[in-house]
C-alpha cells in the first residue's frame, strides 16, 4: 500500500514537472513581451517607454512565481520559461537600450560594455538555476538580474526624463561614459559572490506595526510623485547594500580575529 502511494506521488511529481499551466505562464509571457517591447521602443528612440517596459517586466516577473505557488501550479516548464523570459527582459533589453541611448557613440567599447552586461545576466541566471537548492534562501548570490536591469533602465529613464540625451554631459562627464560605468557595474555585480538580501524571509501573513504601513504608503506616494528618481534611488541603495554589508561583515570578522582571547 505504501509503495502504491509512493509510486502515485512520484508520478504526480513527474507530471507536475512536465505540465504547462496557463495562469503563471501568462504572467511570464507578459514579462517577455515587455522586454521585447523595450527593445523595439529603443530602436524607435522612445527610451522613456523602453525603460518603463523594463520596470513593468519586473512587476510581472515578481508575480508569476507567486501566482504559481498560490495556485499550486509550479512546474519545471514554468521555471525554464521564466529564465528565458528573464534573459530577454533583464539581460538583452537593458543592454540594447543602454547601447542605443548612449554607448553606441563609444564604438567598440560601447558594444563590449553592452555584451558584458548581457553575458553577465546569462551567467547569473544559469548560476541561480543550478544553485537554487543549495544557497541560503535569505540572500541572493550576486545582484539579481531584475535589480541590475533597474539600475541601467532607471539611470536612462531619469536622465531622459530630465531632458538629457545620451550625447550630453553631466557635471562635465560625457553621459556615454557614465552609462558605460553603470552597465559594467551592474553586469559584474550580477556575477559577483556578494550577497544581497532576497526579501524571501518576509512573512506577508504576519502582523506588523502600524508604522510599517505608513512607511509603505509613503514609498508608494514618493514613487507616484517622481517615478524615475525614486525608483532609481531605491535600486541604487539596493545595488550598494550588498557591498556595504559585505564590507561590514569583513570588518567585524577582522576585529574579532584581532581581539585577544581571554584565558
Amino acid at each position: 500500500m505504501n509503495e502504491q502511494i509512493a509510486d502515485s506521488d512520484e508520478q504526480e511529481t513527474r507530471h507536475r514537472s512536465r505540465a504547462i499551466y496557463i495562469l503563471p505562464n501568462l504572467f511570464t509571457s507578459a514579462a517577455l513581451f515587455s522586454g521585447f517591447y523595450a527593445i523595439v521602443q529603443a530602436m524607435n528612440m522612445h527610451f522613456d517607454l523602453a525603460c518603463i517596459a523594463i520596470f513593468v517586466a519586473m512587476v510581472l516577473d515578481g508575480l508569476d512565481g507567486r501566482v504559481a505557488r498560490m495556485t499550486n501550479t509550479q512546474s519545471q516548464f514554468g521555471a525554464e520559461y521564466d529564465s528565458l523570459s528573464d534573459m530577454v527582459a533583464f539581460g538583452a533589453a537593458p543592454a540594447l537600450v543602454a547601447y542605443e541611448w548612449a554607448m553606441k557613440d563609444l564604438g567598440k567599447l560601447g558594444w563590449i560594455a553592452a555584451f558584458i552586461y548581457c553575458v553577465s545576466a546569462a551567467l547569473r541566471l544559469a548560476r541561480f538555476n543550478t544553485n537554487i537548492a543549495v544557497v541560503d534562501k535569505r540572500y541572493f548570490q550576486g545582484l539579481p538580474s531584475p535589480a541590475a536591469a533597474a539600475l541601467v533602465a532607471g539611470f536612462i529613464w531619469i536622465m531622459n526624463d530630465s531632458g538629457v540625451s545620451g550625447s550630453d554631459h553631466l557635471l562635465g562627464i560625457p553621459l556615454e561614459w557614465l552609462t558605460f560605468v553603470v552597465a559594467v557595474f551592474a553586469g559584474l555585480s550580477m556575477v559577483s559572490n556578494v550577497l544581497f538580501w532576497s526579501g524571501k524571509s518576509i512573512n506577508l501573513r504576519r502582523a506588523v506595526p502600524f508604522s510599517v504601513t505608513l512607511v509603505f504608503v509613503a514609498v508608494l506616494l514618493a514613487v507616484h510623485y517622481d517615478p524615475p528618481a525614486v525608483l532609481f534611488g531605491l535600486f541604487v541603495c539596493y545595488g550598494l547594500s550588498g557591498y556595504v554589508m559585505s564590507g561590514w561583515r569583513r570588518l567585524r570578522k577582522s576585529r574579532a580575529s584581532s581581539t585577544p582571547k581571554q584565558s
